[in-house]
């Protein structure tokens, strides 16, 4: 059985054309050409909450992914010595287990779809591709005779929505790992099965709900699901670890940097503040978390004022024991977080599966999953609502759309993008099912850049700044 189990996880799309390297396990080469792949380098460009190259105490997306790789590293190694069920000589299948290699390699791309601009980015680039959707089925139903009945207008909507496809940053991930990035004579990384399923956090369709993934790269990853055996819905423990550390990372070190840069301050007047408390409030009810299902607003602030005053009782406790350097203080505050929320997952029964979660007295614990949803939302609203934050998004979005606007039409916009992308396009139209339209491929194309690539560009085509002939694309 577990010979049978490891053959699944290390299987890999396309067979390896170079000899096999028998020193190095399967797991290790997948980490290698991750953290040597473009694309992990371009996420130090890639804005985590402050713009990438604000300062160079900041975390962008690497040092982040690099936090959450380490985090789910240790995280992995310690539910191995608690729950020995996940490991490969005893797990009843290839999605329950849990190796450190693997939960660090999906930590490591996790972030890797990620647009240039964060989030905001992400949110255009959703934006432009809903209004294409919406244009081109309105041109679809003007050919038709007489009014369309809403039922054609969906129908067509959708084969629109088929074609043109969506954007979101872990659907690129995707994108990324198996078609753009390149080795050998194939696309992608060629990673292998329980790498891929271990970054899978929408385990479903785009055309089923938003943040699921592309066509073409869903086509292969429904299909390990089935030989696998992997429930509808349900993820990988790899792939539920990983989720999981990157919420921890998220809500203890974006407020580490909040702290630094004074838009966090750490005392009851601020922490204590009510409009505070009604935007985090405002922010929770947004989230579909199943954990928050149920609550009310009324009932959520004083869930929201609890967190608080914990993070203001830490707070007063480290301080002192740091000789009240405020340094020293704010990084054992992001340390006592972490630990307790890694000290807290377990490894539950999910109806026929299992499921990696925080536990208390063998059963999960809600609460403290709902903790790491108000820091996180607390870290959000205090960063977004920001007045230079909110300028740099304005911007950003401005840069993103005239780049759009730029590249949309594909006979003016081939002298201005890059040869080698308008060959792989080329070559892409020759398959009986491309993957792009010309659209997507301009998507992808925006959504590879670095915040700085993007302006660069921006101010060669539109602003004053105009780069050297021999500057490389």
């Amino acid at each position: 059985m577990e010979h049978i189990l490891k053959s699944l996880r290390e299987h890999r799309q396309y067979p390896e054309q170079t000899k096999q390297d028998v020193t190095r396990a399967a797991y290790e080469r997948d980490y290698s050409r991750l953290i040597h792949s473009p694309t992990f380098r371009r996420l130090q460009g890639k804005s985590q909450v402050f713009g990438a190259g604000t300062g160079d105490y900041y975390r962008t997306r690497l040092t982040h992914s690099l936090e959450v790789a380490q985090i789910a590293r240790e995280a992995s190694r310690s539910l191995l010595r608690s729950y020995p069920e996940v490991l490969p000589e005893s797990a009843e299948s290839a999605g329950l287990i849990i190796d450190p290699e693997v939960v660090e390699c999906a930590a490591i791309a996790h972030d890797f779809g990620h647009p240039p601009f964060g989030h905001k980015g992400e949110e255009v680039l959703q934006d432009i591709l809903d209004k294409l959707v919406d244009r081109k089925t309105e041109q679809e139903l003007a050919k038709q005779p007489g009014i369309p009945d809403p039922a054609e207008a969906l129908r067509v909507k959708r084969l629109m929505r088929e074609k043109y496809e969506h954007f979101e940053g872990n659907a690129h991930n995707f994108r990324l790992m198996m078609f753009l990035e390149k080795r050998e004579d194939v696309n992608g990384l060629n990673l292998s099965d329980a790498v891929l399923l271990g970054v899978n956090k929408y385990p479903f369709s785009g055309l089923e709900k938003p943040k699921g993934m592309y066509r073409h790269e869903w086509e292969y990853i429904s299909q390990i699901r089935q030989v696998w055996e992997i429930p509808d819905k349900k993820r990988t423990l790899e792939a539920q670890l990983m989720d999981l550390c990157d919420d921890i990372a998220y809500s203890a070190h974006d407020l580490e940097d909040g702290i630094k840069a004074g838009k966090i301050e750490v005392h009851e007047h601020f922490l204590r503040d009510g409009h505070l408390n009604r935007l985090i409030v405002e922010k929770i009810t947004t989230l579909e978390d199943d954990f928050w299902s149920g609550w009310q607003p009324e009932s959520i602030g004083p869930k929201v004022a609890q967190v608080l005053d914990d993070f203001q009782r830490v707070w007063n406790e480290k301080l002192p024991l740091c000789q009240h350097d405020y340094s020293r203080t704010r990084r054992e505050v992001k340390a006592y977080w972490v630990s307790l929320f890694v000290g807290s997952l377990g490894v539950i029964p999910d109806g026929d599966w299992k499921k990696v979660t925080f536990v208390k007295e063998g059963a999960e614990d809600e609460d403290m999953l709902r903790t790491v949803s108000v820091l996180k939302s607390f870290a959000w609203v205090t960063m977004i609502r920001d007045l230079r934050v909110q300028r740099l998004q304005k911007r950003s979005e401005w840069i993103i759309r005239r780049l759009w606007g730029a590249f949309l039409d594909p006979e003016s916009s081939k002298a201005i993008i890059p040869s080698d992308w308008l060959q792989r396009y080329e070559e892409d139209q020759k398959r009986s099912q491309p993957i792009w339209t010309w659209e997507h491929m301009v998507i992808d194309y925006i959504a590879g850049m670095t915040d700085a690539f993007a302006e660069k560009i921006y101010n060669e085509l539109f602003g004053l700044k105009v780069g050297s002939i021999y500057d490389l694309d």
